[in-house]
């Protein structure tokens, strides 16, 4: 017999599907209706490292119009995407977007679909490349969200409804798009899935290929370091075991620094690129510094992103755009803090219960399984994951949900996350830069049954807001307007 749980995830899968099919009868609609802003998008300059038409084929495709409507719908950062994947990082701006995504399109147009090149031209290959990975990638990334929510939450129910909230997320048009945002959700919610499942290994390759696809991606390092922490002092403290607790922090450091690894190999392929054998009075600026790191000069000379260089009155209307998502992540924060302040203010070392350990999350689940749940199938055990029960997560005491400690180094990375895009960058960005952030879900989803009247109609708000821009954003996008 099914569990809800497995019930579940094919629901999960189903709607994050619908919500994709959605966006895509959306962008057909609005193209269909409204005239593109820009229609730049369809140019196709040759690539400055190859002239020669071998490594773009420029064969006259078969279907020529679906293949111009494929490369018109390409837009805003997708530009960018296309041409790293079609000819390599060519200017010094395009070092913002990291090379997990390109490879994928690269790798997928010259393998699956290259005999659509002769079909719709190898330019509109690119393109729907891209679409497709987004796409598949982001049903994974739901599929894990709504494991790690079991995990952490212990509630099928709760982790069915934000999962339902992720896939409709205000962020949408983003995750159907040729964007990082879709890869990145999975590689970043996967790989904290298994690091809780006890998947150690596993979770770091998956953290770095997080990495890989955004810068952000390194900041998922402090997940394997805040397990390690408390499994330090677990060590240190309770087991009175020393050289245990050093062994466990050295192990974290080496794993925290293979997450690391994708961006300072970035940094060092861009050095080699543009400033490696180059006159000292043709190489850029950033080249000379001590700690030659590009990342940070291409943000702020080409997109203007510093510490408070968006506090400028004509931007107050990008400050609404993005004051929805930010408001909602300060809600969630202060929630969590006001019911757990001991445990926030201390990281999780001073908790007011006794009712979970961050450092053996496997080890609590064993013990807390009900007797009659025993005999269960062990495949629906498998299910899930690792250490993570179909039978003891519907039976967790309601209590739970939301303020469980194990939500505690969600909280922190939101917190982080939330602070860097209001004070560092273009803060419409907020939207879809924090749309992974998993805390601001599972907040949602116990708004929405909350039995206080207010809270419960927030809850709804949360849902039309999430429609609204769900409507705008695939509007505006992809018409090549402006939107977060």
């Amino acid at each position: 017999m099914p569990t809800p749980a497995s019930h579940h995830s094919a629901d999960v899968i189903r709607s994050a599907i619908a919500s994709r099919l959605l966006l895509l009868t959306l962008i057909l609609l609005w193209r269909s209706l409204a005239s593109p802003y820009d229609t730049s998008a369809g140019l196709d300059p040759r690539c400055l490292s190859d002239p020669s038409p071998s490594r773009s084929p420029r064969v006259q495709p078969l279907l020529p119009r679906i293949g111009s409507a494929i490369e018109r719908s390409i837009v805003w950062d997708g530009v960018y995407y296309v041409r790293i994947s079609q000819c390599g990082y060519e200017y010094e701006q395009t070092y913002a977007f990291f090379p997990l995504l390109p490879i994928c399109i690269s790798l997928l147009s010259r393998t699956v679909l290259s005999p659509l090149v002769s079909v719709i031209g190898y330019r509109a290959v690119l393109g729907l490349s891209g679409y497709l990975i987004s796409n598949m990638a982001f049903v994974l990334a739901a599929l894990y969200f709504y494991r790690l929510s079991l995990i952490i939450l212990k509630d099928p129910e709760a982790s069915f409804r934000a999962s339902m909230l992720f896939c409709f997320n205000p962020a949408s048009i983003f995750y159907s798009s040729i964007y990082s945002e879709s890869l990145y959700a999975l590689f970043s919610v996967g790989g904290v899935f298994h690091l809780l499942s006890g998947f150690s290994n596993v979770a770091v390759v998956w953290l770095t290929l997080s990495g890989l696809s955004r810068s952000n991606g390194m900041l998922n390092a402090g997940y394997v370091l805040f397990q390690a922490m408390h499994r330090a002092n677990e060590a240190l403290f309770l087991r009175k075991k020393i050289w245990l607790a050093m062994q466990v922090l050295a192990v974290a450091v080496l794993r925290a620094i293979c997450i690391f690894v994708p961006f300072m190999a970035f940094q060092i392929f861009g050095y080699y690129n543009l400033c490696h054998g180059q006159p000292a009075d043709e190489k850029r600026p950033w080249c000379n510094r001590n700690l030659a790191i590009m990342y940070n000069y291409v943000q702020s000379k080409y997109w203007g992103v510093g510490f408070l260089a968006y506090f400028q009155i004509k931007q107050l209307p990008n400050f609404l755009l993005a004051s929805p998502i930010l408001s909602l992540a300060l809600s969630s924060i202060i929630s969590y803090a006001r019911s757990r302040p001991r445990q926030f203010l201390s990281l999780g070392f001073l908790n007011e219960t006794t009712e979970v350990s961050y450092s053996s999350v496997d080890e609590i689940q064993e013990h807390t399984v009900p007797k009659n749940c025993e005999n269960q199938d062990i495949r629906h055990r498998k299910q899930i994951g690792k250490g993570v029960d179909p039978c003891m997560v519907k039976n967790v005491p309601e209590k739970k949900h939301y303020l469980s400690p194990l939500v505690l180094p969600f909280i922190l990375h939101l917190g982080f996350m939330a602070a860097t895009a209001f004070f560092v960058m273009h803060v419409q960005v907020a939207t879809r830069f924090l749309s992974a952030s998993a805390p601001l879900y599972w907040f949602a989803s116990y708004m929405i049954i909350s039995t206080s009247g207010s809270s419960r109609q927030w809850g709804y708000t949360i849902w039309a807001y999430s429609a609204a821009y769900i409507l705008l954003g695939s509007l505006l996008f992809s018409n090549f307007y402006p939107f977060t």
